[in-house]
């Protein structure tokens, strides 16, 4: 039974998820968190940042992911041939209808009204993921702000968008910090 539900939930995330993995990301959280508590909130944004730092696309890292911690191997088997299906399917009869059709506008105007709904999707997810950061998941306040956090996230954003720092090293570095201050408020906190 678990095997189907992995399968039937990231069908779905597979289906529905056009734009790429960060369109994905609601759609993820909205099954593994929200419909079936397969992994808590904090979870999931590790889920992320591990889907994001690994080679593949995010949507079937995440899949193999919460496959493999839901079911083990074959789990993770099932799941990811559920996020990759629809896109198989997808793209094949795409690519079919472009090449018969290319020629005509319409086709045109279609993939480009996408756009704005893949950019909203996106935008969700960033939300969603900044309110974990910045307010620890709780209601939004000035008294929820978690500050040390809201610091490292303006540091590497700074440093990535005005020094183009490595990306890789600005995450190892933010770990580094966030361990550091994790440790330092555990014993004086």
């Amino acid at each position: 039974m678990i095997y189907l539900e992995l399968f039937w939930s990231f069908l779905q995330v597979g289906m529905f998820s056009i734009g790429g993995g960060y369109a994905a990301m609601p759609l993820i959280q909205s099954q593994v968190v929200t419909q079936h508590g397969w992994l808590t909130m904090n979870e999931f944004t590790d889920l992320i940042t591990i889907a994001e730092m690994t080679p593949g696309p995010i949507a079937v890292n995440s899949a193999t992911f919460v496959g493999i911690r839901i079911a083990g191997i074959p789990g993770a088997f099932i799941a990811t041939f559920g996020c990759i299906l629809p896109s198989c399917i997808i793209v094949s009869l795409l690519a079919f209808v472009y090449y018969r059709y290319k020629q005509v506008s319409a086709l045109q105007s279609v993939l480009g009204s996408l756009r704005p709904a893949v950019v909203a999707l996106i935008a969700a997810a960033g939300l969603s993921i900044l309110q974990l950061v910045a307010f620890g998941g709780k209601e939004m306040g000035f008294s929820n702000v978690q500050w040390a956090e809201c610091g490292i996230f303006l540091a590497a954003f700074l440093v990535l968008r005005i020094w183009k720092k490595n990306p890789i090293l600005v995450m190892l570095c933010c770990g580094a910090a966030e361990l550091v201050i994790g440790t330092v408020t555990s014993w004086f906190g």
